[in-house]
């Protein structure tokens, strides 16, 4: 990641996540059950991921993060106030769930859903 600051920010005002430990290099965050974290990209400086990531436009292109338990709505209305892009707006899907599509900073699509009543069997 290029910038680890711009990923914690979207994560705590996006997503509603906790914020476990972060500074410049490092972070490690948390949404219910779900822990993740962040690498700056100097942090890769001896990995076999180096080579595949030097130099990359659009680097999240194609990656699809899924957060159940995350409401879209929230998400959404809370990623348009920091300007992110919603790529689809919150919905209910024929699959039983209720998502949105966001982009962060570095182009990956986070998608917050939630189960939609009616259709939890």
């Amino acid at each position: 990641m290029r910038d680890v600051g711009e990923g914690v920010r979207f994560a705590r005002e996006v997503l509603g996540a906790t914020i476990l430990h972060a500074d410049q290099d490092f972070a490690a965050i948390r949404f219910g059950e779900s822990v993740w974290m962040l690498h700056h990209d100097r942090t890769y400086r001896g990995n076999a991921l180096r080579g595949v990531v030097d130099g990359l436009e659009g680097r999240g292109a194609g990656v699809e993060l899924r957060l159940y338990g995350c409401s879209p709505d929230v998400a959404e209305e809370r990623a348009r106030a920091q300007g992110f892009t919603v790529l689809a707006g919150s919905i209910d899907k024929p699959h039983g769930l209720r998502e949105c599509v966001i982009l962060d900073h570095e182009g990956y699509a986070w998608v917050p859903g939630i189960g939609i009543p009616d259709k939890q069997g």
